[in-house]
């Protein structure tokens, strides 16, 4: 009795240190500086204290992210088991990733990564059975990883690959041209160039490009007067011929494209991130200037190639669940389109011509499922998909059988596969090896009901026999918006969380591109609420059916997800306990005034219109954070680098719920350097970003990892 009592206060000190760890400590927020700033819109007056965060060269801006990294690094750094989640995810993580294949003529071209190489590199098959050799690697072009290969488009003949990279994760590019056969790069360089393909006519190809922005708003100002030029090789650029411009729109977006021959030259129109007017200029007919085939911006439409001057055209034109369609350029009028492919119940998600067939990729209840045409649009037969999942899309050539697809869904890795269109089969071209048994998870769409009575469906993916007895740690993830479909895809960084016990929900709600042109109207504009209501009932469904409770429940989204995570925190603060607002749009009232802010009035409205301005005063994250609550405990991130939605939004948002903020959970933000939107992030920081994640996510639940 005597040895247990000299022992009791040695067990009750570990008692408190065990317990200390689990439980999140107190912050101190650096002091942000409030200027008096108002700005009256339509008689409201609004105060904007922290405009001066907007200028993200500034010093005293410099000087305030090192602050704010400062207090969250520290903050991290205290958690026990976070370089636990790091290794872990550096160990699943460790595998060769491999891209569908493409080809020009006989060089065959794919990504390749080793597993822990920040950027994936290009290769090149010199015929279908060489060897593959490195083409190009840009992880040799920096220290850090941080240039990526953004574009890149293969000459007809198959001499010359032109490319672009990013730096730091920004949406400019550079454009280089590499000789296939010596693998040399030319002298040709291109600059300022965004929101562009590279589509090449002869001994030369169109792109692109802005105006050169001044010193210090490169990844600032609004980005106005797109043109098209035409660059031939072996020039500078300011020899560079200009194709098209429409000073008197200065926000609108021109992008181009050649068809297969390079007979048409097709330009797209657009003012918002959907629907577009559609031109064609016949370039072995001499056309000087271009035809309208599709005016107005109300569809959205691509054309996929043209059968003998007749364009094939993927459109929602009066068709919500698109269709595929042939359209005169001489005789253009809707009228006079003939259908192809008709629209049907199900979303028609992408056609491809493919050994003298078509190739249609449709979502049912946000599945594929596919099918192969004639060309006239008669299904000849169903590909029998291998799993419940996503389908990407084909690779491959009008005039050859043989294409190439990948498919992955929740708990099935990505997996490329080469298909014959002519007997309609297909086997594994490359299957990752990762650490991973799949048998052990288990992956259902479950459909429950919003608001307003709309049915969402909903994917849950979690340990098969786990117990849904309310405590689970649960992820729920959404985006939203701008017409894209969240499907089921595989990712490494998910196993981190499924194998610790927790549970990854992606509700489909409206916004998104899931159920076609009208699932995505009933998500924006003064819509926008029931997005927002789509996803607190996904959260209250998960805790009704006992899978989480408002303290296990975290929430995730970017970019325009990073909007929807703002906003319902502000509405339902008492229903989340973590948060990760990344790269969110949070102040609805000025994000039209930086980099292509102005493109996404389309699916917002604009603080310019006083009806939308009430609308989006009423939801905006920043001017909806209250005084006195306690919200979840929340980790923004976001980066130096982003031009596509600038990081004030994130400073800004932080820096007035750290001051209005009361109660025990952490408001911190997350800034990363030389990393921009998401695109082209290294590996290096996406493992550590990740880790750090799931570290707070825990920490702040009350739960340990079991490594």
């Amino acid at each position: 009795m005597k040895k247990i009592l000299l022992k009791l206060p040695v067990l009750i000190l570990l008692v408190i240190i065990s317990t200390q760890c689990q439980r999140p400590h107190q912050v101190e927020y650096p002091e942000t500086r409030m200027d008096d700033v108002v700005d009256n819109y339509f008689g409201v007056k609004v105060a904007d204290p922290y405009r001066w965060l907007e200028v993200d060269n500034a010093p005293e801006t410099k000087q305030w992210v090192e602050a704010q990294n400062q207090v969250t690094f520290d903050y991290l750094g205290r958690i026990p088991f976070r370089e636990d989640f790091k290794n872990r995810l550096t160990e699943i993580w460790d595998h060769e990733r491999y891209s569908t294949p493409f080809w020009e003529g006989e060089n065959y071209f794919f990504y390749k990564n080793d597993g822990m190489q920040n950027q994936s590199v290009l290769y090149i098959r010199r015929g279908v059975d060489a060897e593959p050799e490195i083409f190009l690697d840009p992880n040799k072009m920096s220290e850090e990883g941080t240039v990526s290969i953004t574009n890149l488009s293969i000459s007809s003949d198959g001499l010359y690959m032109a490319y672009g990279l990013s730096t730091g994760g920004s949406d400019w590019n550079e454009i280089f041209v590499r000789e296939i056969e010596t693998g040399e790069d030319l002298e040709d360089y291109i600059q300022w160039v965004k929101f562009s393909g590279i589509s090449w006519k002869g001994n030369g190809f169109y792109y692109s490009r802005y105006d050169e922005p001044a010193p210090g708003e490169e990844l600032s100002a609004a980005n106005e007067n797109q043109k098209v030029y035409y660059h031939t090789l072996g020039t500078s650029q300011d020899k560079d011929r200009l194709v098209y411009e429409n000073p008197a729109h200065p926000r609108r977006n021109y992008r181009v494209s050649t068809t297969d021959d390079e007979r048409f030259l097709v330009l797209y129109e657009s003012q918002a991130t959907s629907g577009n007017a559609v031109y064609v200029k016949d370039l072995a007919r001499g056309d000087q200037d271009f035809k309208q085939i599709i005016d107005g911006f109300d569809y959205s439409n691509r054309v996929i190639d043209h059968f003998n001057g007749k364009m094939l055209v993927y459109t929602n034109h009066e068709a919500p669940n698109y269709r595929l369609v042939t359209i005169d350029p001489d005789n253009p009028s809707p009228r006079n389109w003939n259908e192809v492919i008709p629209e049907s119940e199900h979303l028609l998600r992408g056609v491809s011509l493919i050994g003298g067939r078509i190739i249609s990729r449709y979502l049912v209840d946000v599945v594929s499922k596919a099918y192969v045409h004639n060309l006239n649009g008669g299904v000849e037969t169903e590909i029998q998909l291998p799993a419940v999942g996503t389908m990407g899309g084909f690779s491959g050539k009008k005039d050859e059988n043989i294409a190439f697809f990948s498919f992955s869904s929740f708990t099935f890795p990505n997996t490329i596969y080469q298909y014959d269109v002519k007997t309609n089969t297909y086997e594994i071209y490359f299957r990752p090896e990762i650490e991973f048994d799949p048998d052990l998870y288990e992956s259902r769409q479950v459909f429950y009901t919003s608001k307003d009575g709309t049915r969402i469906p909903m994917f849950i993916t979690h340990k098969k026999g786990l117990e849904m007895d309310g405590n689970n740690p649960t992820l729920l993830y959404g985006y939203g918006g701008f017409n894209a479909s969240m499907t089921p895809r595989f990712s490494v960084a998910r196993l981190a969380l499924l194998e610790n016990g927790g549970i990854y929900a992606v509700p489909n709600i409206r916004g998104g591109g899931e159920y076609g042109k009208e699932w995505h109207e009933a998500g924006t504009k003064l819509n926008k609420q029931n997005v927002f209501d789509d996803f607190i009932a996904a959260a209250e469904y998960l805790i009704e059916e006992g899978y989480t409770s408002p303290e296990k429940l975290a929430i995730q989204g970017g970019s325009n997800g990073g909007l929807l995570v703002g906003a319902v925190k502000t509405q339902r603060p008492e229903l989340f306990k973590v948060a990760f607002p990344a790269v969110g749009v949070m102040d609805m009232l000025r994000f039209h005034q930086f980099t292509i802010g102005w493109a996404w009035v389309g699916d917002y409205g604009s603080s310019e219109d006083s009806v939308h301005f009430h609308n989006l005063y009423a939801y905006s994250p920043l001017h909806n954070i209250e005084e006195g609550v306690n919200y979840p405990a929340t980790l923004v991130t976001t980066a130096d680098h982003d031009d596509r939605v600038v990081p004030a939004h994130s400073y800004k948002y932080i820096a007035e719920l750290q001051r209005k903020h009361e109660g025990p959970n952490p408001v911190l933000i997350r800034i990363e350097t030389q990393a921009g939107h998401g695109a082209g992030k290294p590996t290096s920081k996406i493992i550590e970003e990740t880790a750090d994640i799931y570290s707070f996510m825990f920490y702040n639940m009350g739960l340990e990892p079991k490594y």
